[in-house]
């Protein structure tokens, strides 16, 4: 494994982190007894990394989670997230980046989780009704507390960025981005790396449409959310595809999976970013950390670029 110093802390994470959100939801059935194996088996492969929101699930996941880790904690650097409301039917209600949300979202997590203390806490999405400033000072309030440690934002703009980190060091961005998402080279990661902010890439797989796995829409079970995304339906299915079969030809010339090719592209655009491709199966688990011995030199890069280039997938994200 190797390791990456998260901004503004001592703490080293895993550069390939745990996505748990597929175990709870979105991502067709799931298993409760392989997800928690799963997260043990990554604990054991030295994958230090995991993340989880209060919105999966909903709430599901966080327990999910606690549950895995209770007794390993020493051995999790665990992060969770707030902003994204949901009901217990399941319903999204809104984004909430109110002061006095953000405390007693932060308490019940903590109570899912059966932790005393979250190591990075990480604000969803931000509220456009709310400034960043309240949101983040109440976040600080909350270091200053001993609940969290440091703190997170996800999909937030550069000049939100800024604003942030003017209010308290923000440690980590977390923002998707994999050979179909590049959108954050545009000016996400030079203001993160200005401002020595770790980057945390989820779905650096691209929902898992990059490992190769999917030929057909129809491989996709009924309930799985990637059926109603933009990139998974029509014949954007079909252009994307032809993306991926090239990729999967690099690939197999460097004797890898597609997976693998695509997990090592991410790291190898900077030691400040880690990735969080997520699983509930062990055996997928093991495949993407093989990503670690995959070397991609200066020619392999842009040979994976003339065959994926910037904005050749079609579908918006969401």
């Amino acid at each position: 494994m190797k390791y990456h110093n998260l901004g503004h802390s001592n703490v080293e994470i895993s550069v390939i982190g745990l996505g748990c959100m597929g175990m709870s939801e979105f991502y067709g059935s799931t298993r409760e007894a392989e997800s928690i194996a799963t997260i043990h088996r990554a604990i054991e492969m030295d994958v230090n990394f995991f993340d989880t929101a209060d919105v999966y699930g909903p709430w599901k996941n966080e327990m999910l989670v606690g549950k895995a880790i209770a007794d390993r904690r020493d051995k999790v650097v665990l992060a969770t997230k707030f902003g994204n409301m949901r009901n217990d039917k399941g319903q999204f209600l809104g984004l909430n980046g109110r002061p006095d949300y953000v405390h007693s979202a932060c308490d019940a997590s903590l109570k899912r989780l059966g932790v005393d203390c979250i190591d990075l806490y990480f604000q969803h999405r931000v509220d456009p009704n709310v400034p960043i400033e309240e949101t983040v000072g109440a976040m600080a309030e909350l270091v200053q507390a001993g609940k969290i440690r440091y703190l997170g934002l996800s999909e937030a703009k550069p000049d939100v960025i800024r604003r942030a980190h003017a209010v308290h060091p923000i440690s980590a961005l977390q923002t998707e981005y994999s050979l179909w998402s590049r959108e954050p080279e545009q000016e996400i990661l030079a203001t993160t790396r200005e401002l020595g902010i770790s980057f945390v890439a989820y779905s650096p797989l691209g929902r898992g449409f990059l490992a190769g796995q999917f030929k057909r829409f129809e491989d996709l079970a009924e309930g799985d959310w990637r059926r109603t995304n933009p990139r998974f339906k029509g014949e954007n299915f079909t252009k994307n595809l032809v993306l991926v079969e090239r990729i999967t030809k690099i690939a197999q010339d460097k004797n890898v999976t597609p997976a693998q090719l695509a997990l090592a592209w991410v790291l190898a655009q900077g030691d400040d970013i880690v990735a969080i491709p997520g699983t509930k199966r062990r055996t997928y688990l093991e495949q993407n950390l093989g990503a670690l011995e995959v070397t991609l030199t200066a020619e392999d890069l842009t040979h994976i670029n003339d065959a994926f280039p910037m904005d050749a997938a079609v579908g918006s994200r969401y």
